[in-house]
């Protein structure tokens, strides 16, 4: 990752707003608390939390939940993101999140932290080097 990117992001923030978050999740099943912290181009901050449902494939990731939080307020420009999940080890986004993001941000910079681990820093477009764009579809 370019460290001259990075330095303008503050990453600290997001990865508190993204712990602060994961206390709202709603996850009687899995029992993991997953918060994340997606920054605007224009310096907006929109969290999400996971939403989990006893038909597991309608759960919400934490990522995807931001994402439409951002969207739905009409961003689609996005520079980074902070994961943070209760677990000591560190949860990479799935790979419907990953991809979900790479539609809007295939440079996205991450940071993924946990109770335990991290934080480890990382690019979108390392954790899903061929990701779908919309214009392969056209």
């Amino acid at each position: 990752m370019n460290p001259e990117y990075t330095q303008a992001i503050d990453f600290e923030q997001l990865r508190t707003l993204a712990r602060e978050v994961a206390e709202k999740a709603y996850s009687p099943y899995s029992k993991v608390r997953v918060g994340a912290a997606l920054l605007a181009e224009d310096g907006q901050v929109f969290t999400g939390c996971n939403v989990e449902n006893a038909s597991f494939g309608a759960t919400l990731c934490a990522e995807r939940t931001a994402l439409g939080h951002a969207i739905s307020a009409g961003q689609q420009q996005f520079t980074a993101l902070a994961i943070w999940a209760s677990p000591e080890s560190l949860l990479m986004p799935c790979g419907i999140c990953r991809q979900m993001l790479f539609e809007f941000s295939p440079e996205l910079a991450i940071v993924i932290d946990s109770n335990g681990a991290g934080p480890k820093y990382t690019k979108l477009d390392e954790l899903l080097p061929s990701g779908v764009k919309p214009s392969d579809l056209i």
